[in-house]
């Protein structure tokens, strides 16, 4: 924040002192001249500043922010929404979880990825809950969120807690809530923890023991058991690797100097600004990727996100592969290559050429509402393959009932061993076979009244046509999806946890995806206005 006449006074949500209310004469001890020092209009202006932290000061002690759990764990603004006071009320709501289910003794597994905070947020989630006598084995080092899923179930813990904004920008952070059996939080859980929350009572009991643990290389242990790095070394494929700044950072890249594939790693250095991207493998952020890819001559490029759960993919041409593409690219993989069975969980938001190839292999698809946690729930109630949702992350048989970006990159490199052939040529495979199939995605922010009436307007059915094609039914698992035959659909739905609407859409062709999402955005801003 800047006055005029004065310095810049660094009163934003980044810096730890900035919660207390003395943040502005803490800062210009340490950084300039006294307060007396300014001009009177300069004086003003700083009191108005120092008065303005001590309310937020005040606010933030006796009406605490509302906590929302979305899709995937809660997260927030840092220094506003994400603050130590938060981290401490959602440990010491899982602690009343965990003590009400007697599940306490088993202690719970901390860890983080490399954004601002994250150590020191890991730090008092650790402490708040071994304060309540829960048992905690805290990561020694950053860790990608699988990582840690794994450690889960290794130690037999009740819980997991990964302090992680996954793919969002720099400014934010948060904490994603595991099980004991490693995956997402079931939906009960996150309303029990919930439900804590809005009580606001601590426990009290004897102070529980903090262990420091490696939790990376028993995780390393466990992907090489399950992908073939010989068979990927063989092959002469060379690769580009794009962790994005985040926990997968250097993970790939020790895996591939063991069994002795050419590679390149970009992005892999520790900054927590994301210069230049969100740690999001999706365009735009995968410039840097392609370029890496084409500049260098490899056979293809992986991309995982801020804490390496989910990929993206390039091809050795610059092309993006999405996530749609690589999902039915290793259900293909584990069904005709490596003769698994099983069954096959989607999101609502997913490509419909999944459902295609299943059909081809006489296999059951289960479609759930959007978020990993739902696939959860059926990976461990089924015999599932492989579960997938639209935004890249991927499970499969074997593992865990939870996404690894870093696994399912190397199952891609492994697909193209196996077969010969690179990304690109691949997705021409599943493209000649079962259609073409073309991805789109399209978020609006908007006031909730003008989501609710455009939302009703497909509901209602007012909506009969879009891009030309006629609405020939209507599904509501999880928003509205209007299908247009079996080949295109479009899918209109709210943020959980923004004022936003998302618009999906699938068609033969690209255009066709944008016509339809752009006339989809013009009913909606219309409805805003």
């Amino acid at each position: 924040m800047s006055v005029k006449g004065l310095p810049s006074v660094p009163v934003c949500g980044y810096c730890p002192a900035c919660r207390s209310p003395m943040a502005v004469y803490y800062h210009f001890a340490r950084s300039g001249p006294g307060i007396s020092d300014y001009r009177p209009p300069a004086r003003r202006a700083l009191r108005l500043i120092f008065a303005f932290q001590v309310l937020t000061f005040f606010c933030a002690l006796f009406m605490p922010a509302k906590i929302r759990f979305g899709t995937d764990g809660w997260r927030g603004l840092i220094g506003e929404d994400f603050s130590f006071a938060n981290v401490k009320r959602i440990a010491r709501a899982i602690a009343l979880y965990l003590h009400a289910g007697n599940d306490a003794g088993r202690g719970v597994v901390v860890g983080y990825d490399r954004r601002f905070l994250s150590p020191e947020s890991a730090r008092v989630a650790a402490h708040t809950l071994a304060a309540q006598g829960i048992p905690i084995i805290l990561a020694d080092n950053f860790t990608p969120t699988p990582a840690l899923s794994y450690a889960v179930v290794t130690h037999h813990a009740a819980a997991g807690i990964m302090i992680t904004a996954s793919h969002n920008p720099c400014r934010w952070n948060g904490m994603k809530v595991k099980a004991s059996f490693g995956g997402s939080a079931p939906p009960s859980m996150i309303s029990a923890i919930e439900e804590h929350l809005k009580a606001g009572r601590t426990g009290k009991t004897k102070r529980a023991g903090i262990t420091q643990a490696d939790v990376v290389n028993p995780y390393m242990t466990k992907i090489r058991s399950l992908v073939d790095l010989e068979r990927i070394r063989a092959s002469g494929f060379r690769f580009a690797i794009d962790p994005m700044y985040g926990a997968g950072s250097g993970l790939m890249a020790r895996l591939f100097d063991e069994a002795g594939i050419p590679y390149s790693e970009i992005h892999a250095g520790h900054n927590p600004l994301f210069p230049g991207l969100n740690p999001e493998p999706i365009e735009p952020h995968v410039a840097g990727l392609r370029e890496a890819v084409t500049a260098g001559g490899f056979h293809a490029g992986f991309a995982t996100d801020g804490d390496a759960d989910r990929l993206g993919a390039i091809d050795q041409t610059g092309s993006f592969i999405d996530s749609h593409k690589i999902f039915s690219i290793l259900l293909k993989h584990l069904v005709e290559d490596r003769g698994k069975r099983g069954e096959v969980v989607r999101t609502f938001s997913t490509t419909q050429m999944i459902d295609k190839i299943a059909r081809k292999h006489a296999l059951s698809v289960h479609v759930t509402p959007i978020g990993f946690k739902y696939v959860c729930e059926l990976m461990l109630a089924r015999d599932i393959l492989i579960g997938g949702e639209e935004s890249g992350g991927i499970g499969v048989q074997g593992h865990l009932p939870e996404r690894d970006g870093i696994l399912n990159s190397l199952l891609l490199a492994e697909v193209m061993a196996e077969k010969g052939r690179t990304l690109g040529e691949l997705v021409r495979d599943l493209t000649n076979e079962f259609g073409p199939h073309f991805y789109g995605r399209k978020d609006l922010e908007i006031g909730r009244p003008a989501i609710e009436r455009a939302l009703s307007l497909v509901k209602e059915r007012k909506i009969k046509s879009i891009a030309g094609h006629e609405v020939s039914a209507i599904e509501d698992l999880d928003g509205f999806k209007m299908l247009f035959g079996d080949s295109r659909w479009l899918l209109v739905r709210a943020s959980g946890t923004e004022n936003l609407i998302r618009l999906y859409a699938e068609a033969p062709a690209p255009d066709e995806v944008q016509k339809m999402l752009e006339e989809m955005a013009a009913i909606a801003q219309e409805a805003a206005s």
